[in-house]
């Protein structure tokens, strides 16, 4: 229950006590709060409680594969990064190690009900790698594109993917739904010790979402670009693919890929940088095979 602003009254929490039922029985448990950090992932109730907003979203579609011990080996170090019409019109593919398996996915944006088609197109072209694989787990989620409209309102304070943490172009979350909800966390406990009052809606902005996006504001941005450019047809997939090439791309990229941030580079290096950028379109525009419509979900 959401108390009017300013009434000094506590949030009412209704939950299911799970240790009491597995399945979530039992219902009618409450639980007084004068302040909610929504953390509840990217279909959060929290934040359709408070009115939030929507966001657009990516489907991720993911298998867990259990290889042949031979076949394991071969990604021991390494990652695959897959692009293409055929596994995803506007977004990547991938198979990445785990500790004792692969997981094999892809997502989309604009064409979501055809997500299977394209895990087939993965499944596909990795499946050489692949062979004599078994499935033991098979997972899809939603994927922010963009964070919620109002990320706090009232004394409710949105983190992770319930905010619209996740990244473009790598699809990054899990870093930046601990962070923020640090970030939160200290906001709050340190204005509750400055004043020994709940923080109020303007304090939580004035604090806590005004230092996150000053901090990750540009490397969202950066990213949303670099996905529109490079994600959205076969001229740019084999242009960013020509490009992973570049020792300069390989480091600038690590670097901010470890620090979170958009990091700085050497002025000299970024000028080359855009102009074998504008090379690799202008090749890619000669050899890039003809994109294809749209798969159709079956």
């Amino acid at each position: 229950n959401i108390p009017e602003a300013g009434s000094g009254k506590p949030y009412v929490l209704e939950y299911s006590d799970y240790a009491v039922s597995s399945k979530g029985g039992s219902s009618g448990n409450t639980l007084e709060v004068d302040l909610v950090i929504g953390a509840d992932g990217a279909n959060s109730r929290v934040a359709r409680d408070i009115d939030a907003g929507d966001y657009n979203y990516a489907i991720a579609f993911q298998e867990r594969i259990k290889l042949p011990e031979d076949k394991m080996d071969y990604y021991q170090e390494l990652a695959e990064m897959y692009v293409g019409d055929d596994v995803s019109p506007d977004f990547y593919a991938w198979v990445f190690p785990k500790y004792d398996h692969v997981g094999v996915g892809t997502g989309t944006v604009i064409n979501r009900p055809a997500i299977k088609q394209y895990q087939k197109g993965i499944r596909d072209r990795a499946a050489a790698r692949l062979a004599g694989g078994k499935i033991i787990k098979v997972e899809a989620h939603p994927i922010p594109e963009h964070p919620r409209p109002r990320r706090v309102v009232g004394s409710v304070a949105l983190v992770g993917d319930a905010a619209g943490y996740v990244t473009k172009c790598s699809g990054e979350g899990i870093y930046f739904a601990a962070k923020s909800g640090r970030m939160a966390a200290e906001a709050i406990v340190d204005l509750y010790e400055k004043t020994g009052k709940v923080p109020t809606e303007q304090e939580l902005k004035s604090t806590y979402l005004r230092d996150w996006d000053k901090k990750y504001w540009a490397t969202y941005k950066v990213l949303d670009i670099l996905q529109a450019v490079f994600y959205r047809d076969n001229v740019g997939r084999e242009a960013f693919v020509e490009l992973c090439g570049d020792t300069y791309v390989q480091k600038v990229t690590f670097d901010s890929y470890l620090y979170k941030t958009v990091t700085k580079g050497s002025p000299l290096e970024d000028i080359k940088l855009l102009f074998n950028t504008m090379g690799s379109f202008i090749r890619a525009n000669a050899y890039a095979p003809a994109d294809q419509p749209l798969v159709k979900a079956k």
